[in-house]
């Protein structure tokens, strides 16, 4: 079914631009057939490589196909926009046109013109929009800081420093000279903790152990923990949790650890993805029972990969919730269907008292594209609320 959805949505959006751009641009038969038949193989390229990993092939030539499947895909979503935009306000142009009584007869030779230049220019905005869309997610993440202030904090973890990562998608077009680019930045900033949302990897352990293998430097003095999010169910759940805690994080599967630091104390739990259950029904996402150990007073930080789960989390007293899985929308517009799906789409909220901090992604899933929406690596830093 997702294949069939995904292949058909594929399809509308390819053949509408070909639809609208090809005839414009005067071609012979034989040259019209042969660029329809080039926009549906490139139709065919973003999904293709995931059909193949899921039957179990990984290659390098299929991450090849992928990163030029996905690079394409960000171009025909963003022509689709364009186009379809386009389309609109011409509709609305005889109603503007009777507004202003304009009836001047119709060229019809400077009209064909200025539709052709009209479709390039189209054809050139979405081409030079995925260009920069490439290099900003290519590029690597940015360092966001966010204090958040904690009522109850105790004062042994005033400025204790928290480096959250999310989504970073190692995969088939996110490799490890990128995960090394995320590594510098963070031991740059050394922190006291580190925390991982899920979404990882996107792939066989086997395949990607060598492209995530950077990521057991990442040593904090008070831990490195992890979550998963959806892809790892995805990608062969137990087989990545074996690997994270090789590399050296602490798997929190509906549990918490009590961090202890001058004589006093906090607690960071953690939740499975929201949706674990419908893959493995033992890890249904469950915020009671992580923190059900944990002293009433104690100040409580849950790490959730989808904000969502903030409803249930927010019910069994948590104080703060971290949080990825939007990427921020990625590239506008799709901030805001994603708006419409998650409860918070990106950085701090406060939710009747829980807050919460979603991170916008570190890597990028699908087409490497971000525009207006920058990979982030979060470091936060807990300050005490003071109470006047």
């Amino acid at each position: 079914m997702f294949f069939i959805i995904a292949i058909g949505m594929l399809w509308i959006m390819h053949g509408y631009v070909a639809w609208r751009f090809i005839p414009a641009l005067g071609f012979s038969s034989s040259q019209t057939i042969l660029a329809y038949t080039a926009v549906f193989i490139l139709s065919l390229l973003p999904i293709l490589p995931i059909a193949l990993r899921m039957s179990g092939n990984e290659s390098k030539i299929i991450d090849r196909l992928s990163l030029v499947g996905y690079t394409s895909l960000g171009f025909f979503t963003l022509s689709f926009i364009i186009f379809t935009a386009k389309d609109f306000i011409l509709q609305l142009y005889p109603l503007i046109e009777g507004l202003f009584h304009t009836k001047e007869p119709l060229d019809y030779s400077k009209r064909d013109f200025i539709k052709k230049s009209v479709s390039i220019a189209m054809i050139g905005i979405a081409g030079t929009g995925t260009g920069f869309g490439f290099y900003s997610s290519r590029k690597g993440p940015t360092v966001m800081n966010q204090d958040i202030f904690l009522e109850s904090l105790p004062d042994g973890f005033e400025n204790f420093t928290i480096v959250q990562i999310s989504d970073l998608h190692v995969g088939p077009t996110i490799k490890r000279p990128y995960v090394e680019d995320v590594f510098r930045k963070i031991a740059f900033r050394s922190p006291d903790l580190i925390v991982v949302t899920g979404d990882l990897v996107d792939g066989s352990v086997d395949y990607l152990s060598p492209e995530i293998e950077p990521l057991k430097d990442l040593i904090a003095p008070y831990g490195t923990y992890f979550v998963t999010g959806n892809h790892e169910y995805y990608s062969g759940v137990d087989p990545w949790l074996d690997e994270t805690d090789r590399l050296g994080m602490k798997n929190l599967i509906n549990t918490n650890e009590i961090i202890s630091k001058s004589g006093d104390e906090i607690a960071i739990a953690g939740i499975t993805d929201l949706n674990a259950h419908q893959i493995n029904l033992s890890h249904r996402s469950d915020p009671e029972l992580a923190l059900a150990s944990l002293p009433k007073d104690i100040i409580k930080i849950v790490l959730a990969h989808q904000p969502n789960s903030i409803h249930a989390v927010h019910k069994v007293g948590a104080d703060l919730q971290l949080s990825g899985h939007t990427h921020g929308g990625q590239f506008w517009p799709f901030t805001y269907p994603v708006k419409i799906a998650s409860t918070y789409i990106a950085g701090y909220y406060d939710h009747f008292g829980t807050q919460i901090y979603v991170n916008r992604g570190t890597g990028y899933w699908g087409p490497p594209l971000r525009i207006g929406v920058p990979a982030e690596i979060t470091l936060i830093r807990l300050k005490k609320k003071v109470v006047s």
